[in-house]
């Protein structure tokens, strides 16, 4: 179950928006087979100058159209899968006009007793939910 947060700078159309959303959607239900319904996106569009983001050090540079991206997910998925479902996303993005300088994830991974979908309860740990295999 990936919690995706998307922040933008203002000026995309509702339809850009989705379109973000629905491609790294996309690419995290082909790379990790999760249900197509497991879908947790919060977007977040920013005024000029509150995002961020230079090139740590990479030589190229970023425009306005920066997409940053945190993914929060469970841990036990190898380093090759991740570099995968990277790959996925900015292939995904540059399809609705992102360009590859401009995707920039971030990836948390936690363990099962760190999600409650509701109720206040942990529903992987009461067994309201099946742990997802990795």
């Amino acid at each position: 179950m990936p919690l995706v947060r998307i922040d933008v700078n203002q000026g995309r159309t509702t339809e850009q928006l989705q379109g973000l959303s629905q491609g790294i959607h996309a690419a995290i239900v082909a790379e990790y087979g999760i249900p197509e319904r497991d879908y947790f996106h919060i977007l977040t569009e920013h005024p000029a100058g509150q995002i961020v983001a230079q090139d740590a050090g990479l030589g190229f540079d970023r425009t306005p159209d920066v997409v940053m991206i945190q993914i929060f997910t469970q841990a036990g998925r190898s380093q090759p899968a991740k570099q995968s479902l990277f790959a996925a996303i900015a292939e995904k993005l540059t399809a609705v006009g992102v360009s590859g300088e401009d995707v920039f994830i971030g990836y948390v991974e936690n363990t099962a007793g760190d999600w409650s979908f509701g109720f206040g309860r942990a529903q992987y740990m009461t067994g309201e939910l099946g742990v997802p295999s990795q």
